[in-house]
Order: C-alpha cells, then sequence, then structure tokens
C-alpha cells in the first residue's frame, strides 16, 4: 500500500466558498481519493489534527457562501478549548507519507506548520499560486498585502514548490532572487487543471436572439470589472442588443467601485444580471446558456475561468498576457494586449457582430484537450517522488 499523502485543507474545509484556490483543494483531495489523508490546524486547540466528519463533509457539500472566512461551529470551538485546557496531546497523524499545502496559509497556520513539517518523513510541497498581492498591492485586500511578504518566507521551509503557471513561478523567483536569498526549495510549474463537463447539448454558439456574455469571477479589483462594465454601458448606449450575465463571490473592500456601477447600471434598466456566489451546477448551466464570455481580469495566477469556458466549448475574451496568455494559447480565446474599457468594448462589438467568427473560436475551444484533476494529481505525484528532504 502506497504511504498516505497529507493534505492540508484547513481553511478549505472551514468554508463554503468556491473561488478559486478552493476549486484547486477540493478538485485535487478529490483526485487523490483514498490516497489523500485530510488535514486541519485547530487553533482553538492549537494542534494538527486529521479531519472530522463536519469538516469532510464541507468539502463535498454543495453549499455556497457569501464570504470567503473560515466557519467553525460552536461545539467545535469548545471542543478544542477543552482539549488545549486539559493538555490534551495532539493526535497522531500518518508520518510515513509526504505533505502537500495547496492553500495560501494564514498567519496562524503559518505559525504552526514548522511542527507539522518536522512530523513528516516524506517530501513536503506547498501549491503557490500567485504574487499579485505584491505585484498590485492597490488592488489587493490590505491584510493580504500584510501578511504576503511572510508568507513568501515561510514557502522557503518546503521541500519544493509546485507553480500553477510560468508566469507564478516567475515572479516567485524574481521576487526570492531581488531579496537575494539562499537555499532555495526547486519550483517547478505543475499547470492546474479543470472539471472537465460531459459534453451537452448545449445551445449553438450565436443562436439565441440576444446574446448572453457570461463573467465568472469574484468581484474585486484586479479582476476588472469595472472596465467590463464601462464597456458594456458604451456598447448598450450604441444600441447594441446582448445581456451581461456576472457570477462571482463579491469582496466588499476592492469590489466596491465595481458593486456600485453595478447597481447603478442595474437601476437604468440595462440587461445586467449579477447571481452573485452559486454553486457549481448554477455555474455549468450558466456556461451552458451564454454565447461567449469574457474574463477582464489584469492579473492571475492561472485563470481558470478561461479554462473552464473552453472546457464547455465556449469562446472567452481575455487579457493575452501573463498567465492568462498562457491559458489562452491553444485556441478559442480572443486574447488582448489591453484589457481597458475601449479596448474590451471594442472586441465584445466584433464577436456580437461576428457569428462566424464566434463558431471558430468555439470549434477550437471543443478540440482542446484539458488536463483533468486525477492528470494535475499524477503529474505533481510524480515531480514528489523525485524530491529529496533540504534539512
Amino acid at each position: 500500500m502506497a504511504p498516505p499523502l497529507l493534505l492540508d485543507l484547513t481553511h478549505t474545509c472551514h468554508t463554503r466558498a468556491r473561488t478559486g484556490i478552493q476549486r484547486v483543494t477540493r478538485g485535487l483531495y478529490g483526485a487523490l481519493g483514498p490516497q489523500a489523508f485530510g488535514l486541519t490546524y485547530d487553533p482553538h486547540w492549537r494542534a494538527w489534527r486529521g479531519l472530522e466528519p463536519w469538516e469532510e463533509a464541507g468539502l463535498t457539500g454543495q453549499d455556497v457562501a457569501g464570504a470567503r472566512g473560515a466557519r467553525w461551529p460552536l461545539r467545535a470551538r469548545v471542543r478544542g478549548l477543552v482539549r488545549r485546557h486539559l493538555r490534551v496531546p495532539s493526535p497522531p497523524i500518518p508520518a510515513d507519507g509526504s505533505l502537500i499545502v495547496p492553500e495560501v496559509f494564514s498567519a496562524s497556520t503559518g505559525r504552526a506548520l514548522p511542527a507539522l513539517l518536522a512530523r513528516v518523513r516524506g517530501p513536503r510541497v506547498a501549491v503557490f499560486h500567485d504574487a499579485i498581492a505584491l505585484q498590485y498591492p492597490e488592488l489587493s485586500p490590505r491584510k493580504t498585502v500584510a501578511r504576503f511578504p511572510a508568507y513568501l518566507d515561510e514557502l522557503r521551509a518546503f521541500d519544493g514548490i509546485a507553480a500553477v503557471s510560468e508566469d507564478s513561478r516567475s515572479a516567485l523567483l524574481g521576487y526570492w532572487n531581488w531579496l537575494g536569498v539562499s537555499r532555495l526549495p526547486p519550483v517547478v510549474t505543475v499547470p492546474l487543471a479543470v472539471e472537465v463537463p460531459a459534453r451537452t447539448t448545449a445551445p449553438a454558439v450565436g443562436s439565441a436572439d440576444v446574446p448572453v456574455i457570461l463573467c465568472v469571477g469574484s468581484i474585486e479589483g484586479r479582476k476588472n470589472h469595472v472596465a467590463l462594465l464601462r464597456a458594456c454601458a458604451d456598447l448598450w448606449d450604441r444600441g447594441e442588443k446582448f445581456t451581461l450575465h456576472l457570477v462571482g463571490l463579491a469582496q466588499a473592500e476592492t469590489g466596491a467601485e465595481a458593486l456600485n456601477l453595478l447597481r447603478t447600471l442595474q437601476a437604468a434598466g440595462r440587461p445586467l444580471r449579477y447571481d452573485g456566489p452559486v454553486s457549481d451546477a448554477a455555474v455549468a448551466a450558466a456556461y451552458a446558456g451564454c454565447t461567449f464570455t469574457v474574463y477582464p481580469s489584469l492579473k492571475e495566477g492561472f485563470g481558470l475561468p478561461v479554462l473552464e469556458s473552453l472546457a464547455h466549448g465556449k469562446p472567452c475574451l481575455c487579457s493575452a498576457r501573463g498567465a492568462l496568455g498562457e491559458a489562452a494559447r491553444g485556441g478559442g480565446c480572443m486574447a488582448l494586449d489591453s484589457v481597458d474599457a475601449p479596448s474590451l468594448a471594442h472586441a465584445l462589438s466584433q464577436l456580437l457582430a461576428n457569428p462566424e467568427e464566434l463558431r471558430c473560436l468555439a470549434a477550437a475551444a471543443r478540440q482542446r484537450p484539458q488536463r483533468s484533476w486525477r492528470d494535475y494529481a499524477r503529474d505533481l505525484q510524480q515531480w514528489m517522488s523525485g524530491l529529496h528532504r533540504r534539512d
């Protein structure tokens, strides 16, 4: 029997949010199957332990929350505090396996990580998503920006780092090289995957009387919804006929401007639908019912919504830069050098006016091979098998 793979699920098993990192973590956990041993840091007990049934249920449930924060039921908090008060020793965990940390861990979890790393005999690996908090601090939550340098320093304790894209790998190595730090762990690119949907009889691209343009992604500063909304407002003012459908959790601090503009446009009677955070089934239905998608983000670590759109056979309009450019290569996308409002308006108008171009892009999207989470888990494990402990 293969040694277990310890998987740190500290945040994901305590939140109903389904933003990018939660989707990655849940996808990896499901792909690893029985080999995965889910772990969480219990801040009330101040101990690492395996998951309890209510936490495992949180990984597979379909409930969706309107906040990203971790939720601990009162009884779980009390139980942890009692165990700490009684000095109950931390429970044993399988030490003969390897460790994967797919989340961006918090300060409290980061302080507890050295104790966990010391208990694991096999390779210890962290997934690195992006350095956006350093590159776009003005568009990132203040707490994230303040925490990020410490997080990047803590990553150096791992035996290897699996970056989700070449752009993310370059950003991490560039930061460490800029600092002049030594004894760096190896950093490789292991591209993420998407949940490949079953082929359905989705409406043909361009067949709807009124086209539906879908945008899936959290409402926050760097996602650039303000530029998208201004572009659409300009097209509606010109008489263009289409519906803009937005899906995603709103980040109050950096998404306020976009939310205010969204509500203003809705109050003016514009054909604009905003669903907020929804279930995976509702996201799949939104993809099936749209004409094409737009993902106006300025910067991403990977760009899951781009590849999800392509997996559903729907063309995507996105940036040609960074990780989004990596995702767009291979067909099915209209990639732009700039995603400001005028550029977005021009590209949206071009796609709306050219059904044949949309059909060609959709055909290219359907022909693209897509990596499954099993592919990702396999590649990650194969790379880990060649790693050596650095201490």
